[in-house]
């Protein structure tokens, strides 16, 4: 089991440290963004990675809502 923790864990982070990262540009500009942004990035992604099972769940339960109102 501890695999598809490790798993998820990769993918959220990664997905969450790139997008924390184009925000960081896109609202620091590019030479604050590049340059320091990875580090808040890096620390955000690493606490969403962690928790990708309860980010899983709450994605789900949207997903449900939007399906059960169409």
């Amino acid at each position: 089991m501890d695999d598809w923790y490790e798993i998820g864990f990769g993918i959220t982070a990664f997905i969450i440290f790139v997008g924390s990262w184009i925000y960081c540009i896109a609202n620091y500009g590019f030479l604050l963004g590049v340059g320091l942004g990875w580090l808040p990035s890096l620390i955000v992604a690493f606490i969403g990675g962690a928790l990708w099972p309860l980010i899983l769940l709450v994605f789900l339960a949207i997903a449900g809502l939007i399906l059960f109102n169409l």
